[in-house]
């Protein structure tokens, strides 16, 4: 191989070590919600596939109470932010499970104070006039 291919390859092999440690991480954070990785590999001029970018499927959906939906969004932003180098749609992900979390916690707020003050919540019901 000329000068040029072995630098290339120096780059693929460095590259492929970096995603391949970035959505390591992203799985490990995820848990049981992810369903493994994919990579999106490039062949080098040695003739070897080297992986150049990946993802990590998550499934992710509210649960079934604010308090299972607020557990669920925690981990999926623990997990969007686990890589040193979080990429931008990382910080995207980060951002959605934040806001999943910010709604969850307002629902739990919503129904504790529904819960501490019953009279509240029946009053409106009971509005009787002499």
């Amino acid at each position: 191989m000329s000068v040029e291919e072995l630098v290339e390859v120096a780059k693929l092999m460095a590259r492929d070590r970096q995603v391949r440690v970035h959505e390591a991480a992203h799985l490990a954070a995820a848990g049981g919600m992810a369903n493994g990785i994919e990579y999106t590999y490039e062949m080098g001029p040695d003739g070897k596939m080297y992986a150049v970018g990946g993802r990590v499927k998550l499934s992710v959906s509210s649960g079934q109470t604010p308090e299972e939906t607020l557990s669920i969004a925690r981990q999926v932003r623990a997990a969007a932010g686990a890589p040193a180098d979080p990429s931008g749609q990382d910080l995207f992900v980060a951002a959605q499970a934040s806001k999943m979390e910010a709604d969850a916690v307002r629902q739990i707020a919503e129904k504790s104070a529904s819960a501490s003050n019953p009279s509240q919540r029946s009053a409106a019901g009971f509005n009787h006039t002499a």
